[in-house]
């Protein structure tokens, strides 16, 4: 930085630290980050019990602050690493750095909302480009493939146990009634899905042999519910076994990751990458 003007070597060095997680720098930068957004979530669940707050209440509100002041001045440092600083800020991880910095500050507008802090836990997906677990990354993305591809099964599929639940529902109202808890068709819906997933709250029970029965069959009938989707996610990703790229690094123009191991420009914007 010289006379308050950003110049293109401040740039590409501070992009090195906080978007490369293959420079020894980057890595230290973002292993410090982690550490502090633990320290950030620990205090916030700290806080929330009574003990701890009225023993260590003003300890944990200096912690928050530092660590609040840290990620403000990460997040315009990571505006300015890069030339096209409107990617980052729509882009996924901006917008959970920016959530991730702001609920400390809306607090002193609004009291009480200091505990949405704790969105900094989402943060730590970070972890996976950190410690290079790109085979994790990589899976996850192929599972969201699969459930985009096979959401009309799905949707289909939902709709058909709405369906199911409703009919059941008004049986088990019809067999069992008011009297035995299933005081409205509703409720006895409510019981219905509760039954059929498995769940069980207990809350109401069916008192009748022929209710116990039928209850019985919705029973048996969750464990092959539950199958169904796994089984339509499963095939989907049995079609397509995608590569997955090891590689970390950002762009330094638009931001973009994702990219090849061996590639040299950016697939998105054509800038060259730092290697």
């Amino acid at each position: 930085m010289k006379n308050g003007i950003i110049t293109e070597d401040f740039r590409k060095k501070l992009h090195t630290i906080v978007y490369e997680a293959d420079t020894p720098a980057g890595r230290f930068f973002d292993l410090a980050l982690l550490a502090v957004i633990l320290i950030s979530v620990a205090a916030v669940m700290l806080e929330s019990i009574a003990s701890i707050k009225i023993k260590y209440g003003h300890a944990l509100a200096v912690i928050e602050w530092i660590v609040t002041i840290f990620f403000t001045l990460e997040y315009i440092a990571r505006i300015i690493a890069v030339k096209k600083p409107i990617h980052y800020i729509f882009s996924f991880y901006g917008i959970v750095d920016l959530l991730a910095t702001i609920p400390k500050y809306v607090g002193l507008l609004f009291p009480g909302t200091g505990v949405l802090i704790a969105i900094r836990a989402i943060r730590l997906l970070r972890i996976f480009r950190i410690l290079k677990l790109a085979h994790f990354v990589g899976a996850s993305n192929q599972l969201l493939v699969a459930l985009k591809s096979s959401r009309a099964k799905i949707a289909v599929f939902l709709f058909n146990v709405i369906v199911l639940c409703i009919i059941l529902g008004t049986l088990m109202y019809m067999i069992e009634g008011p009297e035995n808890g299933f005081t409205s068709i509703p409720i006895s819906i409510y019981w219905t899905v509760v039954t059929l997933t498995t769940v069980g709250f207990g809350d109401i029970t069916p008192a009748t042999p022929f209710g116990q029965f039928v209850s019985s069959l919705i029973m048996i009938l969750g464990y092959g519910i539950i199958a169904v989707p796994t089984g339509l996610v499963t095939a989907e990703l049995m079609r397509d076994k995608g590569v997955i790229n090891l590689n970390t690094q950002v762009c330094p123009n638009c931001g973009a990751e994702k990219h090849r191991d061996d590639a040299k420009f950016c697939y998105n914007c054509g800038h060259s990458l730092d290697t």
